[in-house]
């Protein structure tokens, strides 16, 4: 008798059955797949629509996570901290001279002229090896060598020690120069050394005393132990490089306090940079056109909410503030701009990126501080207000987030719900077919034993027919 086996399929179970179809003379496996491939095309659909979700989120999620970057430039634009003043220090030759300020100092230009530069006091010894720990003393501060040392290890003992006065340099095998670790004129009494011993031994002819700092600031001299000089000009800490030439003053120039040109012009041109790359992120999804076949693309194409604020940003950039100085309005007035909202052949307009004129909005800055302080805070309370509406926590976009979220979480029920149906079903349609090929089986073996009963039945009566006529 042949047997038949049965197979049953699904999503991810494989049952130990196989149908063969030997009684039948059907492929009762691709009868099956054909009924179960009509079945799982609800399951497709919807793992469709999840994809698209999916994607969906995807994509909402980084053109939020890109409003709220421009929402915090915008912010920033209207922070007070960014108009604090400062003063400007300039020298006409860094070189020689440099300048700084702190809190404040005196405007306006000033002569400095050099003569001298502060520098330390130095003694200059032999040195040799000692055969045993030696101790120095210097400034009254011992220092001890153990026996053997190197020159290096007897510079590298001084310098490492906070305690002492001096720095230790090596300029040859058997030269140690000891410099006052402060610079100033220190008298003939500096840099005082005694050592029993013998391991540095001075060379009295090279010993130098320390010096100060010789200037004149627009004509009224001065003296200083250090190189930086922080009572010369009030508010002012000057750092001396060299010597000025003779009859040839440095001249340093402290500006007016006011708010600082740069910071200004940077954070505005951060907002337009993060707000264009946003911009061009969403006008890319806007315009990509659905594929068929592919639920992942196209899920923002032509999204009315999107539109609808790309359009609000836009007018935003040229709406004039109420209460405002005059001819400092708007953001254009900076030298921001973009095409109007509803003009359809200018590029800017089509695409939503703003351009800087980065002389206007130099210029607005350096003559009227005052007024683009106010413009930017007011514009920036609104923009920033219009944004976060959409992008930050709790609006728009999270809404939405949240309601596709849901519908993923729903869908992915149903989908385990109609999988586990899906399985029974094959199972089922796989025992149907089995147990068919098993009746159909046993037909065909009843039929075989009825002709071969019969066909005995006939032979035996022509045998006995036979007979008879003998």
């Amino acid at each position: 008798m042949s047997t038949q086996s049965v197979s049953s399929t699904s999503n991810n179970t494989t049952s130990p059955f196989q149908i063969t179809g030997l009684a039948s003379g059907l492929n009762t496996n691709a009868i099956i797949a054909a009924e179960m491939a009509v079945a799982k095309e609800p399951v497709t659909d919807l793992t469709n629509q999840e994809d698209g979700l999916q994607a969906l989120d995807t994509q909402l999620t980084s053109i939020q996570g890109g409003l709220q970057t421009v929402a915090n430039d915008s912010q920033a634009l209207g922070f007070a901290s960014l108009f604090n003043t400062s003063q400007s220090v300039t020298s006409s030759d860094p070189d020689l001279i440099s300048a700084t300020t702190g809190a404040g100092a005196g405007v306006g230009g000033y002569e400095v002229e050099v003569t001298q530069l502060a520098n330390s006091s130095q003694r200059t010894f032999t040195y040799t090896s000692p055969t045993t720990a030696d101790t120095i003393t210097i400034d009254g501060h011992q220092e001890t060598i153990p026996a053997g040392a190197s020159i290096q290890e007897f510079v590298n003992t001084i310098n490492s020690d906070s305690n002492a006065d001096v720095y230790a340099a090596s300029t040859d095998s058997n030269t140690v120069v000891l410099s006052s670790r402060s610079t100033g004129d220190t008298g003939s009494t500096f840099i005082q050394v005694s050592d029993p011993n013998g391991t540095i031994v001075e060379q009295t002819a090279l010993k130098k005393e320390g010096q100060n700092a010789e200037f004149s600031v627009d004509g009224v001299g001065g003296i200083s132990a250090s190189n930086t000089v922080t009572n010369a000009i009030a508010g002012v800490s000057l750092q001396l490089g060299g010597v000025t030439p003779t009859g040839a003053p440095v001249t340093v120039s402290v500006g007016a306090p006011a708010p600082s040109t740069s910071a200004v012009v940077s954070a505005v041109n951060q907002f337009v940079s993060d707000y264009n790359s946003t911009i061009s992120q969403i006008e890319t999804q806007l315009t990509q056109t659905p594929v068929s076949g592919d639920p992942t693309q196209g899920t923002l194409f032509g999204d009315f909410e999107l539109q609808n604020l790309l359009s609000e940003m836009r007018t935003s950039m040229y709406t004039a503030g109420t209460a405002l100085p005059t001819g400092m309005t708007s953001l254009s007035d900076l030298g921001v701009t973009t095409g109007a909202a509803t003009d359809a052949t200018s590029a800017t307009s089509q695409n939503g990126q703003l351009t800087v004129d980065q002389s206007a909005l130099t210029e607005a800055v350096e003559t009227n501080p005052s007024g683009v302080q106010a413009m930017l805070q007011q514009w920036s309370q609104s923009f920033t207000t219009l944004v976060n509406n959409d992008a930050a926590p709790g609006g728009t976009i999270d809404s939405r987030l949240q309601g596709n979220d849901s519908e993923i979480t729903q869908m992915n029920t149903q989908i385990s719900a109609m999988n586990t149906m899906l399985a029974d079903k094959q199972t089922s349609l796989t025992m149907e077919y089995a147990e068919l090929e098993s009746a159909l089986e046993k037909i065909q073996n009843q039929g075989s034993s009825l002709n071969s009963a019969l066909g005995t039945s006939s032979s035996s009566s022509s045998s006995s027919s036979s007979s008879s006529s003998s």
